[in-house]
């Protein structure tokens, strides 16, 4: 099959590789029909990361069963459905407990919890950038979508970033008349603002320096800061009469930098703390990972990221973070979707075949105006 693979910094490339094949009986093999290229690809692609050469990419993935082992019972062939970036076993602690972004069993890379799809340190699996997929466990990692071709565009983003923008707001309580901050407006970003509004936000600030990303930030409702207009927790706290927002989303990550270009990963983080008034809550869903050689300081290339710790501290903010957990959340978003209350595809830019995969990364990678969501078809 046709399958996109990582290369070296900077490049992938559209390469046959061999087919997935049942190994376990819990098995499913999916012939993929979207898959998309997520922004924290961009961190393999750039070379940030110990992704190894020839890994096949992509954790968001949707599809169409097309082959099963012998004890999968809940799916059959011609099922269409979405394939969360979580690969859980479902019955370890974390498991049960929700967090299936923690799976004990499906990551032997010592020290780290949890397994995804095509992605650095996150265990053995290949990613879903290709023409199929397998797809272990399949009757608890797989979620079934309506037979047909509805919604794709909108049902293509329940493998991660919907549920991932979600959880940012679960995590910062966002709740009903809140004013929320979102610090970047990328596809992660764009779905907190639609995220927050969901829940019942009063008003929500999206904060970005991309016009076409504010933009699109406008048709979800969301209120644009631009960090090129000055600093940006100014600019929350004065549209909030001095008190600042209620609670924010971070969705941005390791490599936050000024306008100028000059990288600093606590950037965001200050920001943040700045902007959300005393006791509030704050969701960080943007990627910080616990080495970084690529990184401009010592600190930052271990891991350590000296954000404004004191001043969240003494205004007695909560902070919550982590790796989304898809399956408490992709249900649920899945029936706004049919029922017309949830919209994700606005943020989608581009609809191409695999074969435009290369030119897709390095577009994308350098925020080419108008690059704002790539979607891909294994089959066109």
């Amino acid at each position: 099959m046709k399958a996109v693979v990582y290369k070296d910094a900077y490049s992938v490339a559209v390469e046959e590789v061999a087919d997935p094949a049942i190994t376990d009986p819990r098995d499913a093999i999916i012939k993929v029909t979207t898959t998309n290229i997520c922004g924290s690809d961009l961190h393999m692609y750039e070379g940030r990361t110990n992704v190894e050469r020839g890994k096949v990419l992509g954790h968001e993935n949707m599809g169409v069963v097309a082959e099963t082992g012998p004890a999968v019972e809940n799916f059959r062939a011609g099922d269409r459905v979405s394939v969360p970036f979580n690969v859980a076993c479902g019955t370890c602690r974390n498991c049960v407990d929700g967090w299936t972004s923690f799976c004990l069993r499906t990551n032997p890379t010592e020290g780290v919890d949890g397994g995804a799809y095509g992605y650095a340190s996150m265990g053995p699996w290949d990613g879903g950038q290709a023409e199929y997929l397998k797809v272990p466990y399949a009757d608890f990692n797989l979620l079934k979508l309506p037979q047909g071709t509805t919604h794709e565009a909108d049902f293509t983003m329940l493998s991660d970033i919907f549920p991932t923008a979600y959880f940012g707001t679960d995590l910062a309580k966002v709740s009903p008349g809140d004013t929320v901050a979102v610090y970047g407006s990328g596809p992660v970003g764009l779905l907190a603002v639609h995220s927050a509004y969901l829940r019942g936000a009063a008003r929500v600030f999206a904060i970005d320096m991309h016009p076409d990303r504010l933009r699109i930030a406008g048709e979800f409702g969301g209120t644009p800061v631009n960090i090129a207009d000055g600093d940006p927790a100014e600019q929350v706290i004065e549209a909030t009469g001095g008190i600042g927002a209620d609670c924010g989303v971070e969705a941005v990550g390791y490599q936050a930098h000024e306008p100028s270009g000059q990288e600093r990963p606590e950037l965001v983080m200050d920001w943040l703390v700045r902007s959300v008034r005393a006791t509030g809550r704050l969701g960080v869903v943007g990627v910080y990972l616990p080495t970084d050689p690529g990184a401009a300081t010592k600190a930052a290339q271990d891991g350590r990221i000296g954000f404004d710790y004191g001043r969240l501290f003494q205004k007695g903010q909560q902070i919550g973070t982590g790796q989304c957990p898809v399956k408490r959340y992709n249900e649920r978003l899945r029936d706004l979707i049919i029922a017309g209350r949830a919209t994700p595809s606005k943020i989608v830019s581009h609809e191409l075949p695999l074969s435009d995969a290369p030119g897709a990364y390095d577009k994308f990678d350098k925020r080419v105006d108008g690059f704002t969501k790539v979607l891909l078809h294994p089959a066109a």
